[in-house]
């Protein structure tokens, strides 16, 4: 008997919830997001970036902190500009993927797994500097005798966001909100208010800017002031970051799926642009400056609340507006946990990545990929020491990267079908205009920040698509041993039940149960085996096979019927097959997302039918096993024997040369 009520089960009920009704017609309903939530979840990595990208630009001007006027214009028409960009994106393919995806059906498979690397580890760095910049805002308030406990509390903080994203992407969304709706309702009345407040000043401030730009001419020529501007303009190239992470996730947004995407990216340009750029200005116009422990921002609250409620009032004031900043940061981090296992599910399904990335949980998200993200986050925040402006360095080079990557990517996609979109030419200059951009600060920012430790970045980004080529090339050797075992199948004669008589079912007589994973030579290589090896040992003949959902099927109700329609299909010529052959056949299966337990259920069910009844199944192997293949090669025959043998049925696992 199986223990689907063991205490185990029950703890992992109460953890992670109940699994999910695949057959539901309102499930993807259920579990995908409108524009709103869109927002939240995917948007909140570019509104968040508010509160590190502009301190950053703002620093990088040194004395001429009056010159970030110049940074902020340029920052909100470069918000616009990418975010119409990525727009069309999602327009021109709705299935998401985004990067990877655009640059792998424009641009070649290698062009592909680069821009979807350099999305993983972005996706990482995006956890791991949200949740690190999160603990600097918390801390700012904090004594500086409490900041040694900052990266342990940045740790648990990113253990608590695995924990919640393996219960589900909506209800992590959705959980949330409240912060997103703090941070925006704090955030806004103080940008109107520190901008709006010195509106009499702005004579003034124009002939500060016109003095500085004199002055800094004078001193280090125009060509020095370009630079100047141009480093600092790539410097809060993080501001950007996020941008893309809608086009990367549209599977997950509620339909209709491009009007959802481009609607959540609208809410995104207009909200990041409003903060960003009013931030910097806020900076200028109020004489921001650095304070030990302290963010710009920080600074910048504590002289606007100064004003309006000093004394106690106004620091309370101050303590909520950083507490919130902290929390949309760690919101942020959200994004990193919904973006990065949807690219590296598409990069699964190419295989590109270990296949287990595409899988699901019970609770319909991809949990391995989940598990990579922190893992990885943990990794980034220990090589980093959890210090922003290292982090910074590290981050903006990646998003770049893929961005440019996408950009050219439409642009040959405009121009191929300039004869079919009859507004292809303005479509083809907003996304040259983004190419241009985004290939700029690409350039730039690797130049000023490959010795900072922007090395450290393209070397774990290098060493992770060579990793990509080495896994995609063992899995064509295994593909090639596979397709050799499916020549069988176009060599064995035609049998049809009609042709002989209807074998007879005698439930006590020997069973054999054969776990197969579709109609396929694997599948025929494990009856052959079994006739071979037991030679008139068994009458009965029952094919059980699992129909898994992953993150490639399931888009509704309707994909996870056709996936059993589709696999009863198959199996039915296993059983016209063997009782073409004088044996009595018969094939089950199930649609569900854990494998092991869809077959331990069937096997129940079989062993109770069959009581004389022996389970098969046929397992790769490999000259040299290693961790490696253990890791690309699912492990499925040994851990459904594992389970039927707790359970008190006998199965034996057929070795299948691969390599």
């Amino acid at each position: 008997m199986m223990e689907n009520g063991s205490f185990f089960q029950r703890a992992k009920r109460f953890l992670f919830g109940a699994p999910r009704d695949l057959f539901d017609p309102r499930i993807f309903h259920k579990v995908s997001l409108v524009a709103f939530f869109a927002l939240v979840g995917l948007g909140a990595d570019g509104i968040s970036s508010s509160c590190y990208g502009p301190e950053e630009a703002f620093l990088a001007l040194g004395g001429h902190t009056v010159l970030a006027i110049f940074v902020a214009v340029a920052t909100v028409v470069t918000v616009f500009i990418i975010s119409g960009s990525y727009a069309q994106i999602i327009e021109a393919f709705p299935s998401g993927g985004g990067g990877y995806i655009v640059a792998s059906k424009l641009l070649g498979e290698k062009a592909g797994v680069v821009s979807g690397s350099a999305l993983v580890i972005d996706y990482v760095l995006t956890i791991t500097i949200s949740v690190a910049s999160g603990g600097d805002a918390l801390f700012s308030f904090l004594p500086l005798g409490w900041h040694v406990h900052k990266f342990w509390f940045v740790a648990f903080v990113i253990l608590f966001l695995i924990w919640l994203n393996l219960r589900g992407v909506k209800e992590s969304v959705v959980a949330l909100t409240p912060i997103f709706m703090a941070f925006m309702l704090v955030h806004i009345p103080l940008v109107l208010y520190a901008v709006l407040r010195h509106v009499p000043d702005i004579p003034a401030v124009g002939a500060r800017v016109s003095a500085d730009l004199s002055s800094a001419a004078g001193s280090i020529g125009w060509l020095g002031v370009g630079m100047l501007l141009m480093r600092a303009y790539s410097m809060g190239a993080g501001t950007y970051t996020g941008i893309e992470a809608v086009s990367n996730s549209v599977q997950t947004l509620r339909e209709p799926r491009v009007q959802t995407g481009k609607r959540a990216m609208l809410y995104m340009a207009i909200s990041l642009s409003f903060i960003a750029g009013g931030i910097i200005l806020g900076y200028v116009l109020n004489g921001v400056m650095p304070v030990q422990g302290k963010t710009l921002n920080a600074v910048l609250f504590e002289t606007l609340m100064g004003g309006i409620l000093p004394g106690g009032g106004g620091a309370a004031v101050v303590v909520f507006v950083l507490a919130s900043e902290a929390a949309l940061l760690f919101v942020a981090a959200q994004t990193g946990f919904l973006g990065g296992p949807q690219v590296l599910s598409s990069m699964a399904v190419d295989s590109y990545v270990p296949h287990r990335f595409a899988h699901l949980s019970e609770r319909l998200v991809t949990k391995y990929g989940v598990y990579f993200m922190g893992a990885m986050a943990f990794l980034m925040l220990s090589i980093s020491g959890g210090s922003v402006k290292y982090l910074v360095v590290m981050y903006s080079i990646n998003v770049f990267l893929t961005f440019s990557l996408s950009q050219f990517g439409m642009i040959v996609h405009w121009w191929k079908d300039r004869g079919k979109e009859r507004r292809w030419k303005p479509k083809m200059v907003m996304n040259g205009v983004g190419f241009l951009l985004t290939a700029s600060i690409l350039c730039f920012t690797v130049w000023i920040k490959f010795p900072e430790g922007g090395w450290i970045t393209l070397l774990i980004t290098g060493a992770f698509i060579v990793t990509c080529f080495l896994i995609r090339r063992h899995y064509r050797k295994a593909q090639q041993a596979i397709r050799r075992l499916d020549e069988l199948l176009l060599q064995l004669p035609p049998v049809t039940v009609s042709s002989v008589q209807e074998p007879m079912l005698r439930r006590v007589a020997p069973t054999a149960a054969i776990m197969v994973s579709g109609y396929n030579g694997l599948g025929m290589h494990v009856f052959f085996s079994v006739i071979r090896s037991f030679p008139g040992t068994f009458r009965n003949f029952i094919f059980l096979s699992a129909g898994v959902v992953d993150s490639t099927i399931f888009k509704g109700a309707e994909e996870v019927v056709h996936l059993g329609e589709d696999l009863r299909e198959q199996l039915r010529n296993y059983v016209e097959f063997v009782k073409g052959h004088g044996y009595y056949a018969e094939a089950r299966s199930e649609v569900g997302t854990d494998v092991i337990e869809i077959i331990g259920h069937l096997a129940s069910g079989a062993a109770k039918d069959f009581p004389n009844i022996v389970f098969f199944s046929g397992q790769l192997v490999f000259q040299e096993e290693s961790f490696v293949t253990r890791l690309l090669h699912n492990q499925t025959a040994f851990l459904a024997q594992k389970k039927l043998v707790f359970a008190g049925l006998p199965m034996i696992v057929l070795p299948v040369r691969a390599l």
